[in-house]
C-alpha cells in the first residue's frame, strides 16, 4: 500500500501538467487568399471562419515567406525562411537539405504530445497525391491519415481545363453532383471528428491535431450547392489592367501563364465562383471541426490556428493564382484563438508564417530550436496594438541561375535566375528585383492598397526608397543561416520550379 501511495503522489503531479498543457487544432487551406467575410469581404460565403475570426485575435497583416506551397510549408513548418530551408522549389522536403532541423510538429511530439496529421501539411502534387502522403515528414507525426474522395477518385475526366488534362497548375474546375460527405475535404472534417473523440479520451496527453484542406486549390471542385451560393452573374471582373501593369517591371509579373490568354470573361466569371464555391465548402469543413472541439469539450485548453501557405490572385494586376509578391498572392488569413488572447481583437503590424513556430511553442511550453527566425506572437494575442518585429519579407524566384544577396548558385545553362524581395511595413510595400537590376517596386499602402501605383521612379519618394532598400537588404541576408553556411543542396535541388503539377 506504501508503494502504492507513492506512485500515486509521484504520478498525479505528472497527470495534472499534461493536462494542463495546451493542445493544438492547426487548420491550414490550400491556395485561399484573404477573400473571407471576417476580412471584410462583402460577397464572401464563410459563415464558419467568421464566427471563428470573432472568438480569436485575427491578423489583418500576415504574410506567407514565399508564395508558392513546397517552400511556404517546409518555411513555415521549420521556422525558417526559404534560404535557410533550401527549398524553393516544390517536389521538396526540409530532410534533404537540413536533415537535422526539428519540425514545428516534432517539437510537439518530442515534448509528448499526439502529433497527427490529416491532409495536406507539407506539399502534395494537387490533385495527384491526394490519398498518399506526398512530400510528407514521417518524422513530424504519429499518426497520417490520407483520405481520397470523388474529387480524386472519379470526377477528373469530367474537369474543365484551360489546359485540357492538366489540373493542379492552371485554371480548372467543375460542379460536383456529389453532396459533401464524398469530397476529400469533408472525409477529413470527418477524421478530424474521429481523431479529437479519441483525444477527448485521453485527458493525461495533449495533442497537436494538423488538418490540411486542399481547397480551394486547383482543380476548383466542390458540391454544386456552393457554386448556387456564388450566381456566376454577380462575379466581378477586374478592371483596367493594361493601365495597372505600364509602370511594373517585367519581373512583377514573372507568374502569368500562356494558357490564361485563352480567358474571356465568362470563363474568368466561371473561375470566379469556382474559387469562390471552394472557398465556402472548405468553410463548412472548418466549421465541422470546430464544432466537434467544442462538442468533444476541448476548446477551453486548445489553441486553434487557421491560415493558408499563401494568397491568390483572380485577375489582379492580369495574374491568376500564384507565385508573385502583390498583396493577392504573398497576404493570408491569419487567425489564431488561445486562452487569454483578445477574443475579436485586430493586429495590424505585419506578420510572418515564420512566426508560428516561436509563439505555438512558447505558449505551450515546448522546447524549440534556437535557430527559428520568426517572432512570439503572444504578445499581440494579448494586446493587439503591440507593434513586434514591424516588418514582413517574402521573396520569389524569377529566370534561370539562382542569384542571391551575397551569394549565387549556377543551373547549367538554363540563363540567369534573380530573387525579388518583398518588404512590408505598416504603410510601404517595397520590391526589388534581382537588387533593384531587374526593376523596382514601392506601394503606399495608406493611400493605394491594391498597389496600382508604382512610386519606386518617383522623385518625391528618393529618400523613402533609400531607407526601404537598406531595411529591406539587412532582412534579405538575415534570411541565410546564422553560421554563414547554406543548407547542403543535393543534385537536382536546383532544378526548374515545379507548379503543382
Amino acid at each position: 500500500m506504501k508503494l502504492l501511495r507513492l506512485l500515486v503522489v509521484l504520478l498525479v503531479p505528472f497527470v495534472a501538467a499534461a493536462a494542463d498543457k495546451p493542445n493544438v487544432l492547426f487548420l491550414i487551406a490550400d491556395d485561399l487568399n484573404n477573400d473571407l467575410g471576417c476580412y471584410g469581404v462583402a460577397h464572401a460565403k464563410t459563415p464558419n471562419l467568421d464566427q471563428l475570426a470573432a472568438r480569436s485575435v485575427r491578423f489583418d497583416r500576415a504574410y506567407c515567406t514565399f508564395p508558392l506551397c513546397g517552400p511556404s510549408r517546409n518555411s513555415m513548418l521549420t521556422g525558417l525562411y526559404p534560404n535557410s530551408t533550401g527549398i524553393l522549389a516544390n517536389a521538396q522536403i526540409f530532410r534533404q537539405t537540413i536533415p537535422e532541423q526539428v519540425s514545428l510538429p516534432q517539437a510537439f511530439r518530442q515534448a509528448g504530445y499526439f502529433a497527427a496529421r490529416i491532409g495536406k501539411l507539407y506539399h502534395f502534387n494537387v490533385p495527384n497525391s491526394i490519398g498518399t502522403d506526398g512530400h510528407d515528414d514521417p518524422a513530424s507525426w504519429e499518426l497520417q491519415l490520407n483520405p481520397a474522395g470523388v474529387d480524386r477518385t472519379e470526377e477528373h475526366p469530367k474537369i474543365f481545363s484551360l489546359t485540357p488534362g492538366s489540373f493542379g497548375g492552371t485554371l480548372s474546375w467543375y460542379a460536383s453532383p456529389k453532396t459533401d460527405e464524398h469530397h476529400t475535404d469533408a472525409i477529413e472534417a470527418e477524421d478530424a471528428e474521429w481523431v479529437l473523440e479519441r483525444c477527448a479520451q485521453r485527458k493525461d496527453r495533449p495533442f497537436f491535431l494538423a488538418v490540411g484542406f486542399f481547397r480551394p486549390h486547383t482543380p476548383y471542385v466542390a458540391p454544386k450547392k456552393y457554386f448556387d451560393l456564388h450566381p456566376e452573374a454577380e462575379m466581378r471582373v477586374v478592371q483596367g489592367v493594361k493601365e495597372d501593369q505600364a509602370d511594373l517591371p517585367p519581373a512583377a509579373l514573372g507568374s502569368y501563364k500562356k494558357e490564361q490568354d485563352n480567358l474571356t470573361d465568362d470563363l474568368r466569371r466561371q473561375a470566379l465562383q469556382a474559387y469562390s464555391a471552394s472557398i465556402s465548402f472548405m468553410d463548412a469543413q472548418v466549421g465541422r471541426v470546430i464544432a466537434a472541439l467544442d462538442r468533444l469539450g476541448l476548446a477551453e485548453n486548445t489553441i486553434i490556428v487557421f491560415t493558408s501557405d499563401h494568397g491568390y490572385h483572380t485577375g489582379e494586376h492580369g495574374l491568376w493564382q500564384k507565385q508573385s509578391v502583390f498583396e493577392e498572392s504573398a497576404r493570408v488569413p491569419l487567425l489564431v484563438a488561445a486562452p487569454g488572447a483578445q477574443r475579436g481583437s485586430v493586429v495590424k503590424t505585419p506578420v510572418s508564417h515564420l512566426d508560428l513556430y516561436p509563439t505555438l511553442t512558447g505558449l505551450a511550453g515546448v522546447k524549440a530550436p534556437a535557430n527559428l527566425q520568426g517572432q512570439s506572437l503572444a504578445p499581440m494575442l494579448r494586446d493587439a496594438d503591440a507593434k513586434g518585429r514591424g516588418w514582413a519579407l517574402s521573396q520569389v524566384v524569377r529566370g534561370g541561375n539562382i542569384k542571391r544577396f551575397g551569394a549565387s548558385a549556377a543551373t547549367g545553362d538554363q540563363g540567369k535566375r534573380f530573387f525579388g524581395y518583398s518588404l512590408r511595413t505598416p504603410r510601404w510595400r517595397y520590391t526589388e528585383w534581382d537588387e533593384g537590376a531587374q526593376g523596382r517596386e514601392l506601394y503606399d499602402h495608406d493611400a493605394d492598397p491594391k498597389e496600382l501605383t508604382n512610386l519606386a521612379n518617383d522623385p518625391a519618394h528618393t529618400k523613402t526608397v533609400a531607407e526601404l532598400s537598406a531595411q529591406l537588404r539587412a532582412a534579405a541576408k538575415a534570411t541565410f543561416p546564422a553560421s554563414g553556411v547554406t543548407p547542403e543542396i543535393q543534385p537536382g535541388l536546383w532544378a526548374p520550379m515545379v507548379v503543382d503539377p
